[in-house]
């Protein structure tokens, strides 16, 4: 299996963790079973998509706002899966506040657990 891969689903899987986290801990968030595959490939290609774009906004406009992009990107990827998915709900916006942290968070110890016990090959620097 090439990095790249590997990288994609370490991903897939950190996201997968997030929005697992957010759906157990939320009353008003939802993913239907039957969706929660499509759910996280759709919110993981919105983040890829969004990332990009919303990190050079931010260094134009906003270069404070540098250190929380990953959070903005998480906030952008909820909203937009959520509008074009059936799958998720999230159930106001406290909840897509409280689902960002919480899946950014989910996101975030799924990137460090993968590469240090499931794809030991993504701790190594790129060669």
């Amino acid at each position: 299996m090439t990095r790249r891969l590997k990288s994609v689903l370490a991903l897939l899987a950190g996201n997968a963790i997030g929005l697992l986290l957010a759906s157990l801990l939320l009353s008003g968030f939802a993913i239907r079973p039957i969706s929660f595959i499509v759910v996280v490939i759709v919110f993981t290609l919105v983040q890829v998509v969004a990332e990009p774009l919303i990190l050079k906004l931010g260094e134009k406009k906003a270069p404070a706002l540098k250190g929380g992009i990953a959070l903005i990107v998480t906030f952008v990827g909820l909203l937009v899966t959520d509008l074009i998915t059936s799958g998720l709900t999230i159930g106001g916006i406290s909840n897509l506040l409280a689902a960002t942290l919480l899946v950014w968070l989910g996101a975030l110890i799924g990137s460090i657990i993968m590469p240090i016990y499931v794809f030991t090959e993504l701790r190594a620097p790129k060669k």
